[in-house]
């Protein structure tokens, strides 16, 4: 298991409908103060070539595509993901230890495997949307068991909401790491998320990433923010 790489603990959500855009706003940004985060819609419609061309612009990028299917399938997956030089990669924790097995053992063995996370409850869900789909745990209680889950099987780490991160720093240990989205400013809108938490509080829980997208990619000025949350970071670490 890898522990959290040195270097800028921010990831920017590139949230785009567009390759074309996606590049021109990561012009605006510096490699040296945060990372990148590609996801489904963006991958969907630049592909693998978008990828290649961050990368090569020296950005660490998670490559935020939620595996979940047959253990091969995910296996080829993450393996092919490796192979576009990706610092992160993931798959849900939901799709259980043979999965996720399968997943790590793909990486096994290549010079410079990228960090291999689970997802284990999005954030935009809550206590009566898991109700909804057969859960009769509160969030709270689903995440720490698809964390320790995800840990048996030998994931770097997972992805949480920050809420979780003192429970499952204490449940997982020191060198689990935790990736966390819904992280918003004191002052920004809380958009389509529901379990929230402000930087300087996410990283004093025991976070390690910071997933941000819209209160920096709609910002007039994105470094302005990204500094500002770079320094609640640096405060929160004393």
């Amino acid at each position: 298991m890898k522990t959290a790489a040195a270097g800028p603990q921010v990831i920017v959500a590139l949230d785009y409908a567009s390759g074309d855009e996606a590049l021109a706003f990561a012009g605006r940004l510096d490699p040296a103060r945060c990372r990148v985060k590609v996801g489904k819609e963006l991958f969907t419609v630049a592909g693998p070539a978008l990828v290649e061309q961050l990368v090569a612009r020296g950005f660490d990028l998670f490559l935020d595509l939620k595996y979940h299917d047959i253990p091969n399938t995910v296996a080829s997956a993450c393996r092919s993901a490796a192979n576009l030089g990706v610092w992160m990669i993931n798959v849900h924790a939901s799709g259980g230890r043979t999965m996720m097995n399968a997943a790590r053992e793909a990486l096994a063995g290549l010079a410079r495997p990228p960090m291999l996370i689970a997802v284990t409850v999005l954030t935009s869900l809550g206590a009566e949307d898991l109700r909804e789909t057969g859960h009769s745990e509160t969030p709270e209680v689903l995440v720490e068991r698809l964390a320790r889950l995800a840990a048996a099987s030998g994931m770097d780490g997972v992805v949480c909401s920050a809420q979780e991160a003192p429970r499952l720093r204490s449940a997982c240990g020191p060198e689990f790491c935790l990736v966390t989205p819904g992280i918003r400013l004191a002052d920004a809108e809380q958009d389509d998320q529901k379990r929230i938490v402000t930087p300087q509080a996410a990283i004093a829980g025991g976070a390690d990433y910071l997933v941000v997208g819209r209160p920096i990619t709609r910002a007039a000025d994105p470094l302005a923010v990204l500094d500002r949350i770079n320094a609640e970071i640096a405060t929160a670490q004393g």
